[in-house]
């Protein structure tokens, strides 16, 4: 294992432009729970609807209510904090090395640690809208309300998240596809790349070095320059370590 790190840092070193692609297993680590791991807020037992069917765009338009009684509860993490990852990649983005975060999380973990190029592929539990004026509402708004958040209009707030059903933000995809397209380093960390179109998108990185930091196998292993198989955090503290 010494020597992967002792080569991520090499790699780290010598690229001048870097992407990071993360997934859940980035926020993790700020005690956030994944959806498909174990103990996922997927695997969880005992309601007669599944997650999947309450993070629908159909259930939220029939069943606001119920939506937001889940929302609050299974995901919104206000007290979580960036972890060592997080700050290592700000670093990075500091140093001018790092050009931008895709995130497939809605936490805003990065901007909270400093990164600034965050493309949100999911959205942000940060940010909502009514959907009849489409005035913005913070997350203490959201937080504070009761029953089903309304706009002064009388409308109803929507969480600017992607929900089943939805698609993702075409500008989103598009600046994404265009930093992989162009970085001579692509990382990927915390993610099993198993959701699309997400994961598609290290299809079109053509540069150098393809870096994969996740906790099992993952499909594109195989294309990788390097594959290392620990917690993000246990690789990136030695970034940190560096200055």
């Amino acid at each position: 294992m010494e020597d992967k790190i002792q080569k991520f840092k090499e790699i780290i070193s010598s690229s001048k432009n870097i992407v990071f692609f993360g997934g859940a297993g980035v926020s993790t680590e700020s005690n956030i729970p994944d959806f498909r791991g174990s103990k996922g807020i997927y695997s969880e037992k005992g309601t007669l609807v599944s997650p999947e069917e309450i993070l629908s765009h159909h259930f939220f338009m029939g069943h606001p209510k119920e939506f937001y009684e889940f929302y609050k509860k299974k995901m919104i993490y206000k007290s979580a904090l960036p972890n060592v990852t997080h700050f290592a990649l700000a670093k990075l983005e500091k140093e001018g090395k790092l050009k931008a975060v895709i995130t497939q999380n809605i936490d805003g973990l990065h901007q909270d640690a400093g990164s600034k190029n965050v493309l949100e592929l999911h959205g942000s539990v940060r940010r909502n809208h009514c959907m009849k004026c489409h005035k913005f509402y913070d997350l203490d708004y959201i937080l504070n309300s009761t029953g089903v958040p309304r706009c002064e209009c009388g409308g109803i707030i929507k969480p600017d998240v992607v929900l089943y059903e939805e698609a993702l933000d075409d500008m989103v995809i598009l600046e994404s596809i265009k930093q992989i397209a162009n970085c001579d380093t692509l990382i990927v960390g915390g993610t099993s790349l198993t959701v699309y179109p997400a994961a598609s998108f290290v299809t079109y990185f053509k540069g150098k070095n393809l870096i994969i930091i996740n906790k099992g196998q993952t499909e594109y292993d195989k294309y990788a320059t390097l594959v290392i198989d620990d917690s993000l955090g246990n690789v990136f503290k030695e970034i940190l370590k560096d200055e």
